[in-house]
């Protein structure tokens, strides 16, 4: 699978933007390293880069953004680095609630949340029932996430449905799982963007991504642009989405 071409350009008004975009935001470290500076000033950087994306994807019609901003994996980094991530999430929890109310989006964390602290869960409950009802933008945030473990999960609600007689195993289906994942209320994503150069999902939305499109770029997440984004969905309007059939 190869990089794709960065395309020209055109209007933002001329361009068609798919519902659901989702975004691996990779290359934070690799930015600050070929800087000089601290990891942490990547995380920044990449942390104040999810706003411009929001508003861009706002501006060319886009009704979700899916962002991969902690996996579960994640918590194997060093200490210092995922404690400094804590410390990014709680300060957008709680600075950010008039910035997505003036803007009208929707704010979603999605994930095992159960690792988080108290203090952290609380502030998660308050973003999102205060901005519920927002409607230019879902910002979909996948934070102590994995794929699998949201499919595991899906599965363990449905086993105890089942084991109090409530479902029967004729009755598990693909809507069925789909239902019990994180966000069921979410389409699944049309087009997913990895940055940063690496060719893989790394545990993201594996459920959700079954016949989404895949563009893989090398710019590192904190540069990533709305032009950036417009060339991304250029090029997804150029493909012809089949699913499977003819």
């Amino acid at each position: 699978m190869a990089f794709f071409k960065k395309t020209k350009s055109s209007n933002p008004s001329d361009i068609k933007a798919p519902p659901h975009v989702a975004i691996i935001m990779d290359g934070n470290h690799r930015w600050a390293k070929m800087r000089g500076l601290p990891i942490q000033v990547g995380h920044k950087k990449g942390t104040d880069n999810i706003e411009k994306i929001s508003d861009a994807c706002i501006d060319l019609g886009v009704k979700y953004l899916t962002i991969y901003a902690f996996s579960s994996e994640n918590w194997d980094r060093p200490q210092e680095e995922v404690s400094y991530l804590m410390k990014l999430l709680d300060e957008y929890l709680e600075k950010e609630i008039e910035s997505l109310m003036k803007k009208n989006v929707r704010i979603l964390i999605s994930g095992d949340l159960s690792r988080l602290s108290l203090k952290t869960k609380q502030r998660i409950s308050v973003i999102e029932n205060q901005t519920k009802n927002n409607k230019a933008l879902t910002l979909n945030v996948a934070f102590s996430y994995g794929g699998r473990q949201e499919i595991v999960d899906a599965v363990k609600k449905i086993v105890l449905e089942v084991s109090a007689n409530k479902l029967t195993v004729d009755n598990v289906t693909q809507e069925l799982i789909a239902g019990n994942l994180y966000q069921p209320s979410i389409p699944d994503p049309d087009l997913l963007i990895r940055t940063a150069g690496d060719l893989r999902i790394s545990n993201f939305l594996l459920w959700q991504s079954a016949y989404t499109e895949l563009y893989f770029t090398e710019i590192f997440w904190p540069d990533f642009s709305k032009k950036d984004l417009e060339n991304a969905i250029i090029n997804f309007n150029k493909r012809e989405r089949r699913y499977g059939k003819r």
